[in-house]
């Protein structure tokens, strides 16, 4: 699943494509990945033009220029965007297609179809947005404001990690890597962490986000960013995904999959406490 990095960087190349684009056309190839009814969708759509774009967690937010609506889009598992030439052919998961006047599309593929897109007016997007915990990339996002919502709390700290209502954007992969970066188990409880403990955890989640970000995301199976290339951090990684294989930290111990809240979940067992 794209996670905070990934969306992110996506947000970063459609503002420089497609902001003030007017959009003349929409083809919907799949109506489940609309959760409007299709006459709101293209008529909030068709005409207009696109004035900003936001993100909050792992979802994009779209500004609609001339009608103050926005275009919410959530990529879940499987989910691309990809802002191409005219000549880009429809390719067999391709489920929406953006028409623009210059003629390049924006094409929203999704091979699983649980992603989605949505149109929301004022009041649904905050109500939306009001059930997201805080975004990583928030300036608000603090040490003090990571200490407040651990306190106290009896839940696994990657479940913690996971919880999109507590803080918004990060998804397995990186749950995997902040731990390891802590060193710490991620089946510790996360409110028994000491502020030492909370420090670390606080810096190795804006460190590996900020390090993630500047390699355009990870990619495994289907992420891609919005030229169709894939992200460079698969190469940084310690464990995720790397079961079986020597650590490569302390060099002493193999990468051990365990379950944590029913999730995969990778960790060595020399080096995290």
């Amino acid at each position: 699943m794209p996670e905070l990095p990934e969306v992110e960087t996506i947000r970063r190349d459609l503002e420089k494509k497609i902001i003030g684009k007017k959009i003349i056309k929409i083809k919907v190839l799949q109506k489940k990945s609309i959760k409007n009814d299709l006459t709101r969708f293209t008529k909030a759509l068709e005409n207009n033009s696109i004035e900003s774009i936001s993100r909050k967690g792992k979802l994009l937010i779209m500004k609609i220029k001339e009608n103050g609506k926005y275009l919410l889009i959530h990529l879940r598992m499987t989910g691309q965007i990809l802002c191409c030439a005219a000549e880009r052919k429809v390719a067999k998961n391709t489920r929406v297609i953006l028409i623009f006047n210059d003629s390049s599309k924006l094409f929203f593929n999704d091979t699983r179809r649980f992603g989605y897109l949505q149109i929301a007016n004022e009041k649904e997007k905050k109500e939306i947005l009001l059930k997201m915990g805080i975004d990583l990339l928030d300036k608000n996002f603090t040490f003090e404001k990571l200490k407040e919502l651990s306190r106290n709390k009896k839940r696994l700290l990657k479940s913690f990690l996971l919880d999109q209502k507590m803080i918004a954007g990060i998804g397995n992969i990186y749950a995997d890597e902040i731990c390891f970066d802590t060193k710490l188990r991620p089946d510790r409880i996360i409110g028994e962490l000491n502020d030492k403990e909370l420090k670390k955890l606080y810096n190795s989640i804006i460190r590996i986000i900020e390090l993630a970000l500047k390699s355009r995301g990870t990619t495994f199976n289907d992420y891609v960013d919005s030229r169709g290339k894939k992200g460079n951090f698969s190469k940084f990684l310690k464990v995720y995904q790397r079961e079986k294989e020597d650590c490569r930290s302390c060099h002493q111990r193999s990468i051990q999959k365990i379950k944590v809240g029913g999730r995969a979940t990778r960790y060595c067992t020399h080096c995290q406490k």
